[in-house]
């Protein structure tokens, strides 16, 4: 699955990314530096009615939103395992303990600690197709 986005069109990309995966709950964003990962996410939090103030986890490495779902109360993680060196910084960071709560969550590099992921991850890979546009693939399930 792919799609082609720009900032003009970005929020209708999320809706129909959620469209595609209604019940799956980690997805993990690979992508160079620049290259949307952030803006992308934050798209997806907008589609869900995300009201939070949604930004960059970089220094936090873990954000909580909150959502209706249903009438009830939802949590979205957005996780950003930048400065993370290994599988153990994640868990001492609570990575693992996220990751398996149920909730929605959207990570950030991934590659830093790949073995706290759960088999039914999602990778998405964002690539920057031109100044203005961006590639999102998913990989195949």
């Amino acid at each position: 699955m792919e799609w082609e986005f720009s900032l003009d069109n970005i929020y209708d990309v999320a809706k129909a990314f959620w469209e595609a995966f209604p019940a799956q709950k980690v997805f993990a964003f690979h992508g160079q530096m620049g290259a949307g990962k952030t803006t992308f996410i934050q798209a997806l939090c907008k589609a869900k009615d995300v009201k939070d103030v949604t930004g960059s986890p970089t220094f936090s490495i873990i954000n909580e939103y909150e959502y209706l779902c249903e009438g009830t109360k939802r949590a979205i993680f957005h996780m950003d395992l930048y400065r993370l060196k290994d599988k153990q910084e994640a868990e001492q960071a609570g990575v693992e303990d996220v990751l398996y709560s149920g909730e929605i969550c959207l990570v950030e590099w991934p590659e830093k600690a790949p073995a706290v992921f759960p088999e039914d991850t999602i990778h998405i890979y964002i690539d920057a197709i031109s100044s203005e546009k961006r590639g999102l693939k998913i990989a195949d399930i």
